[in-house]
This record gives C-alpha cells, sequence and structure tokens, in this order.
C-alpha cells in the first residue's frame, strides 16, 4: 500500500503539522490502496507564505519563461500518462482506458491550449492617454473534486500559472494520489519553490482555511452548490475573488426532427459517462411526448448494452460510484423516483447480482418524469437518466430552463437553423449542439447555481488577472 505522507510546500517535501491520516479507498474492491497525511489550517499557513513569499519573482517572469515550463510540465505529463490514468482509475474508479484518455489526457490537452493563450494575450495596451495593464492577481487557493481529479486541478493550475500567480491546493481526499504524481512533475520540471504548494486534507479544515485565509487573494472551487455557498461565504470576509464550478442537472432537448437512433445513444452515454459522476452530465432528456415510447426503448437497449465493473476488466464502460456514501446517495433517489411515480424502464436500486463487491449502481433510466419531481430537480450524481415528455418546442425550452442550474446543454434537431435557434434560448455556460464533440478551447462554466466565472480559454486565463489603468502614460 503506498504511503503520502509529507506535504509539498515551497519547493520540498515536508512533514505535516497535522498529523492525521486517510486511507485512499478503491471503491472497485472496497479495499485500502494508499495513505495520506491531512494536514491542518497550521500547513496552509506555512504554504500561504511560500506562496506569498514566491509570487513577486514569479509574477515577473517574462511570457517566454512560464510558456516554457509550462510547454515542460505538459511533457513530463505526457511521459507518465498511463500512470497517472491507472492511479485515478484505482481511487476513484473509472475504467482504465477512458481514465488513460479522459482523466490523464485531457490535463495535458489543457495545459498545452494555455501556451499559445498565454504567448498571444494582449497584457498592456493602450487606450488613449491610458495604458492598460493586466497582472496576476496575487496568491489563489484551489479546492477540488474526485470526478475528475487532474483535470480540475489542472484547470485551475495552468491559468494560475500563465497569469504569473502562486497557488496553494487542496485536492480531494478520495481522490488525491493523482495531485502527488502532479506535485512531483512540477517540481522535475523546475518550478521555482513556493510557487505550487500541496496540502492534503480536510475541507472542513484545510478547505475553510484556504477560504477565509487573508493572505489568499483568489479562491476557486469545483465541487458541490452547497460547498460553494460556505467556500462564497469565508471567502467573503477578505473581499478575495471568487470563481465556483458547481452542480448542474444539463437538458438533453430531442426535437421533432432530430435523428433518435443517433440522438438517444449519445445522449445515454453522455449521461452514463464517468459512471453519471459528471457534473455536466446531460441526465434530462426531453423529448417529444409522441416519441416517448420509441425514445424508452433505444434509451433502455442502450442502458443494458453498457459494461459494469472493475476498473481494469476489459471492455468495461461503467464504474463504481467513488465511495459508498455516494452510492447510498444515487440509490436514494432511484427510490425516490419509484416513490414519485416515474416509470422505472431499466435498473434500480439493488446492488448487480454479479458484483457483490464495489460502491456499483445499476445503470437506470426513468420515463414519464415530470419536472416537479425531485429526480428532475436535484443533482443525482450516478448513472440515472431521466425522459421527460413535451408537446411543443416552446415547452420543451421551458422544461430545459426550469432548473436552479445552468452548467451545460444539448439539443438535437435536423435542421441546423432550428438547433441553433434553440440552443441560444437555452441559460447554460455551454450548449451541444447535435452531439458536438467536446472542444478544449472553449469557456466552460455555469449560469444560475451552476457557478461564477470561466475555466479554460482566454476568459480562463483573465480569471486570475487584475486590470491597472496608469493614466498619463501616453502624454497628449
Amino acid at each position: 500500500m503506498k504511503e503520502r505522507l509529507n506535504l509539498y510546500i515551497n519547493g520540498r517535501w515536508v512533514e505535516p503539522v497535522g498529523k492525521g491520516t486517510v486511507k485512499v479507498v478503491n471503491p472497485c474492491s472496497e479495499e485500502a490502496i494508499a495513505t495520506i497525511a491531512m494536514g491542518n489550517e497550521e500547513d496552509v499557513d506555512r504554504a500561504v507564505s511560500a506562496a506569498r513569499e514566491a509570487f513577486p519573482a514569479w509574477s515577473r517572469t517574462t511570457v517566454a519563461e512560464r510558456a516554457a515550463l509550462m510547454a515542460r510540465i505538459s511533457s513530463a505529463m505526457a511521459a507518465r500518462q498511463n500512470e497517472i490514468g491507472d492511479t485515478i482509475a484505482a481511487e476513484m474508479g473509472m475504467p482504465a482506458p477512458w481514465s488513460r484518455m479522459i482523466q490523464a489526457g485531457l490535463p495535458i490537452a489543457t495545459l498545452n491550449s494555455f501556451v499559445p493563450i498565454l504567448e498571444n494575450y494582449p497584457f498592456e495596451y493602450d487606450m488613449g492617454r491610458t495604458r492598460i495593464v493586466k497582472e496576476a492577481i496575487g496568491v489563489c487557493g484551489f479546492i477540488t473534486p474526485w470526478n475528475y481529479p487532474l483535470h480540475q486541478i489542472i484547470g485551475k493550475v495552468a491559468p494560475a500559472l500563465a497569469a504569473g500567480c502562486t497557488m496553494v491546493l487542496k485536492p480531494s481526499q478520495l481522490a488525491p494520489l493523482n495531485a502527488f504524481i502532479l506535485a512531483e512533475i512540477l517540481e522535475k520540471a523546475g518550478l521555482p519553490p513556493g510557487v505550487f504548494n500541496l496540502v492534503s486534507g480536510a475541507g472542513s479544515r484545510v478547505g475553510q482555511a484556504i477560504a477565509s485565509h487573508p493572505e489568499i487573494d483568489m479562491v476557486s472551487l469545483t465541487g458541490s452548490t452547497q460547498s460553494g455557498i460556505l467556500v462564497a461565504r469565508a471567502a467573503a470576509q477578505t473581499i478575495k475573488r471568487v470563481t465556483l464550478e458547481l452542480g448542474g442537472k444539463s437538458p438533453n432537448v430531442l426535437l421533432k426532427d432530430a435523428d433518435f437512433p443517433v440522438a438517444v445513444r449519445k445522449g445515454v452515454h453522455q449521461c452514463y459517462l464517468n459512471s453519471g459522476q459528471t457534473c455536466t452530465a446531460l441526465s434530462r432528456m426531453i423529448v417529444p411526448a409522441e416519441k416517448q415510447e420509441d425514445v424508452v426503448v433505444l434509451a433502455r437497449e442502450a442502458a443494458e448494452s453498457m459494461v459494469m465493473g472493475d476498473a481494469f476488466a476489459d471492455g468495461v464502460f461503467l464504474g463504481p460510484m467513488v465511495d459508498r456514501q455516494q452510492q447510498q446517495s444515487v440509490r436514494a433517489y432511484i427510490e425516490t423516483g419509484i416513490r414519485e411515480g416515474a416509470t422505472l424502464v431499466t435498473g434500480g436500486p439493488e446492488q448487480p447480482d454479479y458484483l457483490p463487491k464495489g460502491f456499483f449502481v445499476r445503470p437506470t433510466v426513468f420515463s414519464n418524469v415530470r419536472t416537479d419531481m425531485v429526480i428532475a430537480r436535484e443533482e443525482i450524481f450516478g448513472p440515472v437518466l431521466c425522459i421527460l415528455p413535451y408537446r411543443s418546442e416552446e415547452e420543451a425550452i421551458e422544461i430545459a430552463n426550469d432548473s436552479v442550474y445552468g452548467l451545460s446543454g444539448s439539443v438535437w434537431s435536423g435542421d441546423i437553423e432550428r438547433a441553433r435557434s434553440a440552443a441560444k434560448r437555452i441559460r447554460s455556460g455551454q450548449v451541444f449542439i447535435n452531439g458536438a464533440d467536446f472542444d478544449i478551447d472553449a469557456p466552460a462554466g455555469g449560469y444560475k447555481q451552476s457557478g461564477i466565472g470561466r475555466e479554460r480559454s482566454k476568459y480562463g486565463l483573465e480569471e486570475y488577472l487584475e486590470i491597472k489603468a496608469v493614466i498619463g502614460h501616453n502624454p497628449a
């Protein structure tokens, strides 16, 4: 069993002040695979002091210096891609081939995408007599989740490095091992001491200390909406900048002229990716009422064709929930859907017969779901698809927008102009048309209770910049 009993602070692996530890559990086997250190508030203080000390020199580095370092980091991550993917598969359960491609591949792609953004970004420009200067905001605190652990870390670390910020990271204690690998990579790539600091620990202690710390200038969290509320409240005491990427209940609108066999099959896949533990999961399939029975047949076939099992078994698409608490939560939602009167098409709350061990949940489809049902309104974060019927296109858009969330969405139509029109009316940070592929260069973030701010693209970089007006820089 691996041990990660030190923290990475000021360019060194140091013994934590906090003396607690926690086991990292493989959710497929329910067995511990590692032990990590649990830092405390004093460890956060040490990390913040190191980041504060490193900030002046790092923020004055040139664009070329930062771009070259980011390219080295990306190359080093690529050299360990399979190791990273397999580590994440073991700690949170995504099947290994998918984990190598997504959990390890996306962070590398994200880091690579910020190199040209950095090289081409106008950090200074004139506006009449005034020079506009965009400067690094300062020391940043990052609190990241377990579902796409390294992808969410790099989504914050990459723009922060590009901007010239220093940082303190608290990864999820459910899937932290990838963060320790990243710290090793950053150290070997030559990142100056103090620029990146890693403090593992509980959200109630380390996360709270980061969010409320007076010497942290910005905090960025990816997590639940409730966690976002707590972080924003703590950050408000020192008026620090906050970016939040939170929950979702994303709609997948199939208009009457959609290619239903393709749209339903891909929609089920997108709902169940990472076993539904995706904040942008298209968990509400909104379909014409007269087509619902046809959709149910297609959705059942797609769901029942998916192989569930151990992350390292051949041919597996669906892994487990990350832990028993998440498994129990998803099962409770399925039971709620049954009580509320939704039609259980396939799946259910029972443990799969052929998987007696592991935190597995059967891929589940409900039809005849109403907008007032709990399963239609709350983020389930598991392999549960809700099919909601509509009677007009206007009603379809109303159902899509009838949510406190607005993170992502999708629309399908045989008429591209019709699809574009519908996409404009969906209130979410991203909308995919006709199953468009993921775009690493597109900004990501939410409307409403799905968050504040954006990640990736130049808009993600700008979250880490302050704007200064030097008036009289250019005398008349």
